[in-house]
C-alpha cells in the first residue's frame, strides 16, 4: 500500500501533538527545578530549549494541510531541534543517570522528577526525530499526488518513436549544392 496524504496526515498531527507535549512538560519541570534553587548550565539549556519547541513548533501542526507552503521551514525546525533535543538528553543523562542524582542540581528535588523530565526530553527528541521523516514522507506523497501525468498517460497510450530514435532520413540537398 503506497504512502499517501491520507495516512501522512493523521500520523503527522499525532507526533506533533506528542512533540508539542513533550516539549511543555520539559519546560514545566525544568521551570520547577530553576524556581528549586541552584542550577547548572544544563537545566538553563534545558529551559530555553523547551521555551524555543514551543514556540517553533507550531507551525508544525499546520504543515500537513498546507504542504507546499510550510514543508521545507518546518523540516528545517525538525533537523535543528531534533539536535539540540539530543544534546538536552545527553545532559539529562549525564546529570541524573551516571552519578547520585539526588546531589546533582538542582539539589534536594527527588530523582524520580528528574528522571522523568530525562524521560519527557528523550520523547521530544524522538517525536522530533520522527516528525522529521513524516514531514519528508508527506512533501514526497504530495507531490506525487499533485504531479501531471506523463505525455503517454494523457495522450491516451498513442504509441509514439522512442526519444532516442532517429527523427527520420535526412532531407535531400538543395539543388545546385554538391
Amino acid at each position: 500500500m503506497p504512502f499517501s496524504t491520507t495516512i501522512a496526515r493523521p500520523l503527522q498531527l499525532l507526533t506533533r501533538v506528542m512533540q508539542w507535549t513533550s516539549a511543555v512538560i520539559v519546560m514545566g519541570l525544568t521551570s520547577f527545578f530553576i524556581s528549586r534553587g541552584p542550577h547548572g548550565q544544563h537545566i538553563i539549556y534545558q529551559e530555553v530549549i523547551a521555551v524555543l519547541s514551543v514556540v517553533f513548533f507550531l507551525p508544525a501542526f499546520i504543515s500537513p494541510f498546507l504542504p507546499k507552503v510550510l514543508s521545507k521551514f518546518v523540516l528545517a525546525i525538525d533537523v535543528i531541534f531534533s539536535y539540540l533535543w539530543l544534546t538536552a538528553f545527553i545532559f539529562a543523562a549525564q546529570d541524573y543517570s551516571w552519578h547520585a542524582c539526588f546531589f546533582n542540581a538542582p539539589p534536594g528535588v527527588t530523582c524520580s522528577r528528574k528522571k522523568a523530565n530525562e524521560a519527557f526530553i528523550f520523547l521530544a527528541f524522538i517525536f522530533t526525530f520522527l516528525g522529521m521523516f513524516l514531514e519528508v514522507a508527506s512533501l514526497w506523497a504530495y507531490r506525487k499526488e499533485n504531479t501531471p501525468q506523463n505525455e503517454h498517460e494523457k495522450n491516451g497510450g498513442a504509441a509514439r518513436p522512442p526519444l532516442d530514435a532517429p527523427a527520420g532520413a535526412p532531407a535531400p540537398a538543395p539543388a545546385g549544392t554538391v
